[in-house]
């Protein structure tokens, strides 16, 4: 059994599009963090920036501007870069090292700025996390890749539009309630269906945005959580796995592997089983991408994500919550920022403080954050009170 590990703060930024310059959001989100924690910068031991340094801004090293954020100079930084996992994968680095003695306090920080290039340059950089020699060099973007899971999921499951609708219509009802959401209105489900096509099947409703974003965490060992005036929550199971990157190369278009692989882990390591799991933050980065990810990690059977999401088994009221944050598609998807936000998420719901979209009695959530088209997870169980 590993050494059980702390969330003990957690600061967020408005996702949308920032102007001006946008590294005073980074600062205030780790202020905003420590503040949480009752801690300060100096007794940060180590700190992950997880970013795809998706364009612009400071493409190389840019773990180093940890060290800009006034009490953080001489800290050790890394960066980690695993496409949209990249939050995922820095909250799992950083678990890690507490876990291993080599660290007992870690500042996690997620930021991109993704609206300040033009958007076929915006195009380029998001498709080169996915597969390169056969997909995005033969001209496939992100939502042709996801339009051909959701047309495969149709053919063998009978999935159909208005499912994938509902998905767009669930999200954004709680983006609604959430200050931080790019899109923080209710949108109905005949505007879903009526949107431009994309990619067939999916439409404009169907696709997450462009976003910038800022997130932090501050994650300590368990001896120290006990002695700071500080809530917490407790990361008791971490999970994570790859798949092939190119979709021709697995043997379904309709399952990702690695988002079962690596959520039976968190499951297992954290001693739970799925049906005690009271909310999820799911990758949600188009409609169909929901439904596999339920259906993976179990939440629905295979097939069966398309009618539980009609039917409310995953609204406020159903047997899991997915997604009381807006999710990437009505929250938004700042890439490196995105699996440090679902960890702040659950941990303000487990404390009771999410406000109007605060999902009642809950006390076990889960993250699951991918990278590309799936090829990436990694899952994580949090659950609330102390270590």
């Amino acid at each position: 059994m590993s050494p059980e590990v702390a969330v003990v703060g957690c600061g967020m930024s408005n996702f949308g599009a920032y102007s001006g310059d946008a590294f005073p959001r980074v600062e205030s989100v780790v202020d905003d963090a420590l503040r949480d924690a009752g801690l300060a910068a100096e007794d940060v031991d180590e700190a992950w920036w997880a970013s795809l340094a998706f364009g612009g801004g400071q493409l190389g090293n840019p773990a180093a501007l940890v060290n800009g954020i006034e009490g953080l100079q001489g800290v050790a930084a890394h960066r980690v870069e695993n496409a949209c996992a990249s939050g995922g994968y820095a909250v799992r680095s950083a678990l890690q090292a507490i876990e291993a003695g080599r660290c007992e306090v870690a500042l996690v920080v997620g930021f991109e700025r993704m609206n300040d290039q033009p958007s076929h340059r915006s195009g380029y950089w998001l498709g080169v996390s996915g597969e390169t020699p056969w997909e995005r060099m033969a001209g496939t973007t992100f939502p042709g890749v996801y339009g051909l899971m959701a047309s495969r999921h149709a053919h063998e499951h009978g999935t159909t539009r208005e499912q994938l609708a509902q998905v767009a219509v669930k999200n954004h009802r709680f983006a609604a309630d959430n200050p931080n959401a790019q899109f923080s209105k209710e949108v109905g489900l005949e505007r879903v269906m009526d949107s431009p096509t994309v990619a067939d099947p999916l439409r404009l409703f169907d696709c997450c945005g462009t976003t910038d974003g800022a997130a932090a965490l501050v994650l300590t060992s368990a001896a120290r959580a006990d002695q700071i005036d500080a809530e917490a929550t407790t990361i008791t199971g971490a999970g994570a796995a790859s798949d092939h990157l190119a979709l021709h190369e697995r043997p379904s278009l309709t399952e990702l592997s690695a988002t079962r692989t690596a959520g039976e882990e968190a499951l297992r390591e954290a001693g739970r089983s799925i049906e005690e799991v009271d909310l999820a933050e799911v990758h949600d980065c188009f409609t169909i991408a929901e439904i596999l990810a339920i259906e993976d990690l179990g939440l629905a059977g295979k097939g069966e994500g398309g009618p539980a999401t009609a039917e409310g088994r995953t609204d406020r009221g159903g047997a899991c919550v997915v997604n009381p944050s807006g999710g990437l598609k009505g929250k938004g998807h700042p890439l490196g920022a995105t699996g440090v936000a679902q960890v702040a998420e659950i941990h303000d719901q487990l404390l009771s403080r999410a406000g109007d979209r605060q999902i009642a009695d809950a006390e076990t959530g889960l993250t699951h954050n991918v990278g590309g088209s799936g090829a990436t997870c990694a899952v994580h169980v949090l659950e609330r009170g102390g270590t």
